[in-house]
Parts: structure tokens; sequence; C-alpha cells
């Protein structure tokens, strides 16, 4: 190992967290991921703090809970008086590279109503230097169009199957995309990774190598369409019926009934709870076929680490910003409060000599998406702002049990009007009601809504959380000790960026925590 120290960060989209062969999804053909997990630890109860895409990305890459931060969906501001891992890394030498997307909307602030930031989804946080960027996708699609690929009208059309027409209709489907493999937005995602790293030379790096799948929409170029066969998927955990399943919660209800196919499949129509176990099953199949894709290309960039001897000098962190609800629940997307849509990936391989001890193992305590902040700077031995709710990884990956680990996980969800899903409305409360928090630990999980009554759910007894026993006698006084865990978490973790300084007659004095 020389002295270069570099950190490969790769965080996929949509990945839901147990879907890897190393926790049991032996279905899946993984063989590079595999390679990760046998050298690295794999973290099976890894949580995202929050979705959709915005607010997962923010509690990543500020190490804060959705309370703190507080950019709580797309399209809401991210305060710029957060620092986050790019502005740290800067201050440790580090010249943060982006391949990919964090879709951050700027604090308006201190950016003009007219800035082009405010009209899009979101953009890229601000301390990265972007060397493929993908937030509006011009970039990907001028490089298609470069290869001498002609681009229909609509360009996302690429994402059309094979002898498809923009007027046909096929949901889930086993063709495969219009676009091939070659051409790919994953294909893109690597090339761009590996000209960033051919030009480093031996200069140590920080990559954050993102990638859009298996982010809808749900089609897969040749080969990986037929990669996998439907017959083989796990079905979904559903209720008997989507109006079942709707009477549990009126949130839960509003995401059945309005939730459409056209935001997972570039064809498709009516409603996501209207598909049957065989259009699911072959979603599924669909999606492993994306997750293969990513796989065989991740073994790219592996191979040439290996090649040019940078393997055992780089921090190697596999994750994602949150998990899919595929079918379970009668749902789609990352949306509400059950475990697919928040609980996601999380491998670490540390090259060094401390962590071959733990190679190939598992960890099974609670983690959390804001510990990677943590854990990256620590690794670099750059200072962790106090601002950080999180805690650094690596002691797992020496074999040391942190004291005083969380023996809970905690999440949360705002489901506020955006342009594209109104809730708030449909539903008919405050805008600043919208809101819900869950803690959740092995036996039990509370879901805390600001102006919905609470539910309830023993995961033992339901692991699939069919049953809200919220209104039960049997367990009020349990109800009653997980409200009191959420109280207690919510003030532990209340925002502290400048809580840490005092002042004193001898001037600014700083506390450690």
């Amino acid at each position: 190992m020389s002295a270069a120290k570099n950190v490969l960060l790769i965080v996929v989209d949509q990945w839901r967290g147990l879907m890897l062969p190393k926790l049991g999804a032996d279905y899946l053909k993984l063989p590079n991921i595999d390679r990760l997990c046998a050298e690295g630890v794999t973290f099976r109860n890894h949580f995202t703090q929050a979705v959709p895409c915005g607010p997962a990305r923010a509690s990543l890459l500020t190490g804060q809970y959705l309370m703190n931060h507080r950019a709580v969906q797309n399209t809401i501001p991210l305060s710029n008086r957060f620092t986050n891992l790019a502005h740290e890394l800067r201050r440790g030498g580090y010249d943060p590279a982006l391949v990919g997307y964090t879709t951050t909307t700027p604090d308006p602030r201190t950016a003009a109503p007219s800035d082009p930031r405010f009209f899009v989804l979101g953009d890229l946080m601000e301390g990265f230097h972007p060397v493929g960027a993908f937030e509006n996708r011009d970039a990907y699609f001028g490089w298609v169009a470069s290869q001498g690929f002609k681009l229909p009208p609509t360009r996302e059309d690429i994402w059309l199957p094979q002898g498809g027409g923009a007027t046909s209709s096929s949901g889930a489907t086993s063709r495969p995309a219009a676009i091939p493999k070659e051409l790919s937005d994953t294909a893109w995602f690597t090339d761009r990774g590996l000209s960033y790293l051919r030009g480093r030379g031996d200069k140590p790096w920080f990559l954050h190598l993102g990638y859009y799948r298996p982010h809808p929409p749900f089609i897969a170029p040749a080969p990986y369409h037929e990669m996998y066969r439907s017959a083989d998927m796990p079905r979904p955990v559903r209720a008997a019926s989507a109006a079942e399943e709707a009477r549990q919660n009126a949130l839960l209800g509003y995401y059945v009934n309005n939730v459409k196919q056209a935001s997972f499949f570039q064809d498709g129509q009516g409603l996501g709870s209207a598909m049957n176990e065989a259009e699911v099953a072959q979603m599924r199949a669909t999606y492993c076929g994306l997750m293969t894709e990513i796989d065989d290309h991740l073994g790219r960039v592996f191979d040439y680490l290996k090649q040019t001897n940078q393997w055992d000098d780089t921090l190697i962190i596999f994750t994602c910003d949150h998990g899919e609800q595929l079918g379970d629940h009668h749902l789609l997307g990352k949306i509400g409060y059950f475990d697919e849509s928040y609980r996601i990936p999380m491998i670490i391989r540390d090259p060094r000599a401390e962590a071959n001890g733990t190679r190939g193992t598992i960890v099974e305590c609670f983690t959390e998406t804001i510990d990677t902040m943590p854990t990256i700077l620590e690794w670099l031995g750059l200072d962790v702002p106090r601002q950080c709710d999180g805690a650094s990884l690596l002691p797992f990956c020496q074999g040391i049990a942190p004291v005083d680990w969380r023996t809970e996980v905690h999440y949360e969800f705002d489901f506020r009007d955006l342009y594209y899903s109104q809730p708030e409305s449909s539903i008919g409360l405050p805008m600043d009601k919208c809101s819900l928090a869950v803690v959740q630990d092995q036996h039990y999980k509370y879901v805390h809504f600001a102006a919905l009554p609470p539910l309830f759910f023993d995961l033992k007894a339901d692991p699939g959380q069919l049953v809200n026993r919220a209104g039960d006698p049997a367990y009020a006084a349990r109800m009653g000790e997980y409200a009191a865990k959420m109280l207690t978490w919510r003030l532990g973790f209340a925002e502290r960026t400048l809580t840490g300084y005092r002042a004193t007659p001898q001037g600014l004095e700083v506390r450690a925590a």
C-alpha cells in the first residue's frame, strides 16, 4: 500500500437493501459486488433517513437527519449554512469529483429566482467537481447522439421497448430497451468515472460514482432484459387487495389510489396498484437485470483499480439513496413508511490491515446513511463536523463494537404537495403538518404523524406490517414506550451546529460532544 489515500463512494439509486446475494438474495447474479462483500463488511440493517432522492442525498452528504437539514422533499432548498462532505474534503486538500447527481435545490437566499436550478427537480450540491453530471441529462443524451444513435423527438423514448412506440402501452415488459447496452446511462456513468480516474495519475482522489439504476423507467437493455425469469422472483408482500391495503392509513390510501405506472415505465398506463402479480414479477425481473448491468460495469472499475495498483489504497463504499416498493403494499416508488423504501445497501471495503479480520462478515447492528460522511472523514484523518448526527462505521470494519451504539433506527417522510404529487391537498392537512417519523428496532415499529393517527407494528408477529396495532389495548403500553423513544431521539439530536460553542470571560470556547 502506498501513502496515497483514495475514496470511491458508489451511490446507486433505488436499490433495495436486502437485494444482495450476501444477504440471501441468491437469485441475483452480482459477482463483482459479491467480491466486494467478500473483501469488506456488509451491513444488513442499514437505513436511509429520508425519501425520495433529494432529502435522502441531503442526509447522506451532510450527515444529518431530515429534521435538521430540512430539505424535506425534492425541490425543497437545502440551507447553505450547513457544510457537506464535499466542503469537508476540500478542507482536507481533496478535489471531490462527482459522477451522477445529488438532486439539490439551492438556498433561495443566495440565488436569484431566475436561477435555472429552480426550474428543475434538483441540481448539484455545492462543493463537488462535476465530471459527469446527470441532473438535466443533457450531457448523457448529447453523448448518445454523438455515438451515431438517432435520438427520438422525445429523447426519453430511448427507454421504450424495442418494437414499441410512444402510443403503445406495455408497462412491465420482457422486451429490451430501444437503447443498446453500449449506450446505456450505466455505461455512460462508468466511462465518465474511468476517464476521471485515468486522468488523475498517482494523485490522491475522491470520486462520487453515481448510477441512475435500478431507478425507473424499469426497462433494461439487451441482454439484461432476459437475464432473470419472472417465475424466480419473490412474491410481493401486500394485502389481499389494493382497497384493503388503502384502509390502513389515509396517506397509504392516497398513494395506493394515485401513484401511476407512467412514472415507472416510459409507456405505462393506469395505477401502480392495479398491477397483477405477473406484472409485478416481470417488473422485478427487469429490476434485477438493471442491477446486474451495474455490477458488470463496477467490474470494469474494480479491475482498473487493481491493474493500476490502487485497489489497496482505496476505501470503497457501496450504498444507495433509498429503496423501492416494487409492488409491495400495492405501491411503486419510494414513499410512505414501509421498510422497502428506507432499507438500503451498505458495503465498506477498508483496504488497511486493521480490517483483515472482518472481511466477508455481516454487521447486524442498526446503521444509518448519516454514518457515511463520518466514516469517510475519519478514514482520511479529517475532523467530523459537529453538525453530523451519525458516527463512523470504521470500528465495525476493525471488529470493534462501538460503545453505546444505537439500538433502533430512525427515518422521516414529508408529504407536502409538489408539482407532481398532492397528498397534502387530497388528505386536507396544513403543509407543515404533512410529516411522519419512525422509530424501529427488531421487535416493533412506531410511526408518528404530525396530524394523522399513529401506527404500531409488531414485527415479530407481523413482519410484513399489514396489521396496525395502534388501537389494540394489549399494545398500548408498548406503543407509549416507543413514542417516548422518539421524543428522546428528537431531543438528543436537535440541530446542534453551533451548540458546541460558548462565550466565556476568556473568549470563545469550543466543547466536544
